[in-house]
């Protein structure tokens, strides 16, 4: 409950303290290996493909719900310590919002990027997807 209630306040009183990447510069990053977090549901994988390279950890399913240690037990497998940076991507950059402000705030990673506007944006500039 008590993460719950972090994530509510972090959706309200969110002070932007990751980083939002455009997709020339998400290339620019993934081309020096960063690691790519995609949280969508697999619903949203299949119909628009991800991002080369990109990690599929659902954090939120079809219905909003979750399971943060879950969740941080599949992205500690990528993201190892707390300064490794990483970028999160989602639909349309909302969610990778609450949960880089998540990551960031609560958790203590110092190096949250995510995809602004989500793979939209990504898709709307013609760059490669991958469909599985």
């Amino acid at each position: 409950m008590r993460v719950f209630l972090a994530l509510v306040f972090l959706a309200i009183f969110a002070l932007g303290d990751f980083k939002g990447l455009t997709p020339q510069i998400l290339q620019d990053k993934i081309d020096k290996n960063i690691v790519l977090i995609d949280i969508r549901t697999p619903p949203e994988w299949k119909e628009l493909g991800i991002v080369p390279t990109s990690k599929k950890i659902m954090f939120f399913d079809e219905k909003g719900k979750y399971d943060v240690q879950g969740w941080l037990n599949e992205f500690s497998k990528y993201v190892k310590d707390k300064n490794q940076a990483f970028v999160l991507i989602c639909r349309s950059g909302n969610r990778t919002s609450l949960v880089g402000e998540f990551l960031s705030k609560q958790m203590g990673y110092k190096n949250v990027f995510h995809l602004q506007d989500g793979i939209k944006s990504w898709i709307k500039e013609n760059r490669k997807i991958q469909k599985n």
